[in-house]
């Protein structure tokens, strides 16, 4: 019973702690903070994260058809980037868990995804977000 207790109140924590950024926050933070300042880029980002996580850091993905999920604000997958609950390359070298709640690490992380694959990595991206991404000019 001591252990269910223990559980729930470590769920209550995290959830407490999770952040749910708006839009422009989270725009103003990628241009000021992480140095993306051409707008078009800025724009696929912020749509990406919008479509992928809702702008909540601690968004943890339904169990995809192979197993694996997806985690964090970039929901990044723990088959080939994050260590997760299956076996993974782990090709960011950082627990899935690690991406949650830690802006820098997850974007670090979805950098090395962009690099190797683009935006056509984010499914969130390409049904959603791919040459119409809205523009944050407003946010900045």
């Amino acid at each position: 019973m001591k252990a269910i207790a223990v559980i729930a109140l470590l769920v209550l924590v995290s959830c407490a702690q999770a952040r749910v950024y708006s839009r422009c926050e989270m725009a103003r933070i990628l241009y000021h903070d992480y140095g993306v300042t051409n707008l078009t880029t800025l724009a696929n980002w912020i749509c990406l994260i919008q479509h992928e996580s809702s702008f909540n850091d601690q968004a943890v993905g339904a169990l995809n058809y192979n197993g694996t999920q997806d985690f964090g604000l970039f929901q990044i997958n723990n088959q080939w980037w994050c260590q997760g609950n299956v076996s993974s390359y782990n090709s960011c070298g950082i627990a899935c868990t690690a991406l949650l709640g830690n802006l820098s690490a997850s974007w670090k992380c979805a950098q090395l995804v962009y690099q190797q694959q683009g935006f056509k990595a984010w499914y969130g991206w390409l049904n959603y977000c791919n040459g119409t991404a809205p523009s944050v000019a407003d946010c900045i």
